[in-house]
């Protein structure tokens, strides 16, 4: 690794901040956002904003209609993103199935499906955990059986973030019950106005609605939005867990939370000082900035081998230690900040997204809105994407191949 600053990446920075500045229009900057997206007519107005730039798709190849940025590229756009206060991207069709369509699609699906995701136009969801189906992908059981042109899907998913408002849905089905399980799921693209589709609510313990159950009741789709053959759904999905390990620990996050408690820092009083001059905290404030410019480091370097396209057994651990150590991090930072707030933590501030709560102005709500729901939200973290748990067992299954 060569830490010495690369004036290149300092004059896109440069780019990116200038055009930010520009164009960020000052309705939708800074935004106090629910949980992880932003609300949905900022997002779409936002992809459109991007997609007029030619950053419709900024993790992308050029290839594909991307940016074709490098690996630290995007991660610059993203912390300049956050820095910002911009509204978010549609992470499920630019992280997830961006990708595996640019891999594995046919041109006549990426004809019908890529250029609505440049311009915001079709929004999508993840179709993968099921009721006793979590971390262990292979055993779900929603059913996808061949009646000509057309498979008839049954089953029920779950945790499905953001089907409410998702056009389409990409989903792991089983298509042949007799194969070895990992070879029995097939990968599909499904309209979410389908017939026999009914989305049922989970309310989560931040007080917002983002996640869902989906049932399938003998829905209909063409075979022709199934993505690869039959029986290749394991290896897309294998694909699509594995991709930007780079992105794991949501650096861009942990700054802008290691900038709130700098802010808290100063603003919050205890007796006549303020609080940065409790000796806890600011030992505690100090250990944490060592914590994230450690994951900085790592996350420079698993984006040095995703560049060099290094699919060693060493970039996946660092990957998984990434995710493991990141999200973990999260966790601490959100809850510190919670009790930095001091009386003022334990008040679930609204959000934009819910505020007919709120009847009075609530005190300190200028710096405290959102903190107490971020670190509600903050506590699935280690869940999503892959358990730690799992990610433990990545990191111990490798270490043997290293």
């Amino acid at each position: 690794m060569d830490f010495h600053p690369d004036q290149g990446l300092t004059a896109f920075r440069q780019q990116v901040r200038e055009f930010l500045h520009h164009n960020l229009p000052a309705d939708l900057a800074g935004k106090p956002s629910a949980s992880i997206r932003s609300a949905l007519a900022d997002l779409i107005r936002w992809q459109r904003i991007l997609n007029a730039k030619g950053w419709g798709a900024p993790y992308w190849p050029q290839e594909h209609g991307g940016t074709g940025w490098s690996v630290l590229q995007r991660l610059i756009f993203d912390e300049e993103c956050v820095a910002a206060g911009t509204p978010t991207q549609d992470g499920f069709a630019q992280k997830l199935l961006g990708p595996v369509l640019n891999a594995f699609a046919t041109a006549e699906q990426k004809a019908a499906h890529l250029p609505a995701i440049f311009n915001g136009d079709r929004l999508w969801c993840q179709g993968f955990s099921e009721p006793g189906s979590g971390s262990d992908l292979a055993s779900l059981r929603t059913r996808a059986e061949r009646d000509g042109d057309e498979y008839v899907v049954n089953g029920q998913k779950i945790w499905t973030s953001y089907a409410h408002q998702a056009d389409w849905i990409f989903l792991l089905v089983r298509t042949d019950a007799e194969a070895k399980k990992q070879a029995g799921i097939s990968f599909l693209l499904v309209d979410m106005r389908s017939p026999g589709i009914s989305v049922r609510p989970i309310h989560s313990i931040d007080g917002c609605h983002h996640l869902n159950e989906v049932f399938f009741d003998n829905v209909r789709v063409p075979v022709g939005n199934r993505i690869g053959a039959e029986g290749d759904g394991w290896k897309i999905t294998k694909f699509l867990l594995n991709n930007e390990h780079a992105t794991a620990a949501d650096l861009p996050i942990l700054r802008r939370y290691l900038l709130q408690l700098k802010q808290l820092a100063s603003s919050q009083r205890v007796g006549t000082g303020a609080l940065i001059e409790q000796r806890e905290f600011a030992l505690q404030l100090a250990r944490f900035e060592a914590q994230v410019t450690a994951i900085a480091m790592l996350v420079k370097r698993v984006a040095a081998m995703e560049q060099a396209r290094d699919h060693s057994p060493a970039a996946h651990a660092l990957g998984s230690m990434l995710k493991v150590r990141g999200t973990e991090l999260q966790q601490r930072m959100t809850e510190f900040m919670v009790e930095a707030l001091g009386e003022y933590g334990a008040v679930a501030y609204p959000t934009p997204e819910n505020l007919t709560l709120q009847a009075l102005p609530l005190p300190a709500e200028d710096i405290a809105r959102g903190i107490a729901m971020e670190m509600l939200f903050r506590r699935a973290s280690t869940i999503y994407g892959g358990t730690s748990e799992v990610q433990r067992g990545i990191i111990a299954k490798l270490q043997f191949q290293l």
